[in-house]
């Protein structure tokens, strides 16, 4: 209940209100159903502007850090994330790993719409990051679509450390759906999760313009805060949209894409 009086009542007209989002490909949001919507993840701003636009209800996968906050700010941000549904992932390793995908599965199993962000963690410098394989492990288990998404202006209103997003238009976009029923009895496979995951990657950096890195964000990100820099080593920034490019898939003659 909660969910919708916040979305229709208060935070949603507040949204449209400030940040005047355009919005495009709306159409692509199945009416009904279980799908997954992935995208990219530029600020702390995107997991409220996009629910807030969907006319259905979504549930994130959400880092655990949102529920086990210190003191008063940490009780009130753990209630709001709860209050809206948003499940708490432990991101510390292999077996939280499985443990997400297993609540991800839980939402679709239950025809509704799961979102996600296959890169793992906010971009901390605007760029598109290699996307985690959890996102097509559950796509293709679940043999449901994938809507690709991209925030745009996101970061430039609320960059890393910025408390108050600044007030200006921001866009969201969403692209057709992925089918990916190809992959069926193949998620246990690397060569298929990782080509289905750089699938859905290079849809996103279609709809959103942004550089690619052929790396996984967390790192990249760890390794500029160890040498103390605002943006990653210019080494990093090998990857370009040609590492995204779809690989043939089953029937092609040969499996796409490789683990990295």
């Amino acid at each position: 209940m909660f969910y919708y009086v916040l979305k229709y009542a208060v935070l949603g007209p507040l949204l449209r209100l400030l940040f005047r989002p355009r919005i495009e490909g709306l159409d692509h949001i199945p009416a009904e159903g279980a799908a997954i919507v992935a995208g990219n993840h530029l600020s702390f701003s995107d997991h409220f502007l996009m629910p807030a636009m969907l006319k259905r209800r979504i549930t994130f996968l959400a880092k655990a850090e949102y529920f086990t906050g210190p003191g008063i700010k940490g009780r009130l941000t753990a209630a709001f994330f709860h209050s809206i549904g948003q499940i708490p992932v432990d991101r510390s390793g292999k077996e939280a790993g499985a443990a997400a995908i297993r609540e991800g599965l839980g939402v679709l199993a239950k025809g509704e719409l799961l979102g996600i962000y296959p890169e793992g963690t906010r971009s901390h410098d605007g760029r598109l990051y290699k996307g985690k394989v959890g996102v097509a492990v559950m796509a293709i288990r679940a043999g449901v679509p994938v809507i690709p998404c991209a925030m745009v202006g996101t970061f430039e209103i609320q960059p890393p450390g910025q408390k108050v997003p600044s007030i200006r238009q921001v866009t969201i976009r969403f692209g057709e759906p992925l089918d990916f029923s190809r992959y069926a009895g193949m998620d246990n496979q690397k060569a298929a999760i990782r080509a289905v995951t750089d699938e859905i990657m290079y849809a996103i950096l279609h709809l959103s313009g942004q550089e690619y890195v052929d790396e996984y964000a967390a790192k990249v990100k760890a390794a500029a805060a160890a040498t103390g820099q605002r943006k990653a080593p210019r080494d990093a920034r090998r990857g370009s949209a040609r590492a995204l490019r779809p690989k043939p898939g089953p029937g092609s003659g040969r499996e796409g894409g490789e683990e990295r």
